[in-house]
């Protein structure tokens, strides 16, 4: 099994803080700031940063749908890691200060592909697709923030 990872950035005009705040609330704005590949969204517990529990499915392809369980943690300032109990993803979003009242969010999935043929495939194309759906989140919180 290879390790299969994608990044995402885009810079936010509006500060870091605001722009922290709003990935972390579980409970409020992150769920309007997903795209339709997402359905299921629920907080099972907490709802703010550190120790949320949040559920969602996440249909990557139009047969790839991965059930996620998340744990939310903040290993340190500007950083939130999310932890799927039921898959190896893992996925961090770090925001930075990056000047004059913007921000840079930089969101990075790794996960455990599969083997041979089709761990090949996963790891050309997987990425590719996330990208673009981290690039649709991003836009919308973008959207969000700067109003």
């Amino acid at each position: 099994m290879a390790q299969v990872e994608a990044t995402t950035e885009r810079i936010v005009a509006a500060d870091a803080e605001t722009v922290f705040d709003a990935l972390a609330d579980y409970s409020g704005t992150r769920a309007k700031l997903l795209p339709e590949q997402f359905s299921e969204y629920e907080v099972r517990e907490g709802g703010d940063g550190e120790g949320t529990l949040v559920h969602w499915k996440l249909q990557a392809t139009s047969k790839r749908v991965r059930d996620c369980l998340l744990e939310v943690t903040e290993p340190s300032d500007g950083e939130l890691v999310e932890k799927d109990r039921n898959s190896s993803m893992v996925t961090t979003w770090r925001v930075t200060p990056a000047g004059d009242g913007k921000a840079r969010v930089v969101v990075t999935t790794v996960w455990n592909g599969a083997g041979g043929i089709g761990g090949f495939f996963e790891k050309t194309f997987a990425p590719k697709g996330l990208a673009r759906i981290y690039d649709a989140e991003l836009a919308r919180l973008a959207a969000e923030v700067e109003k």
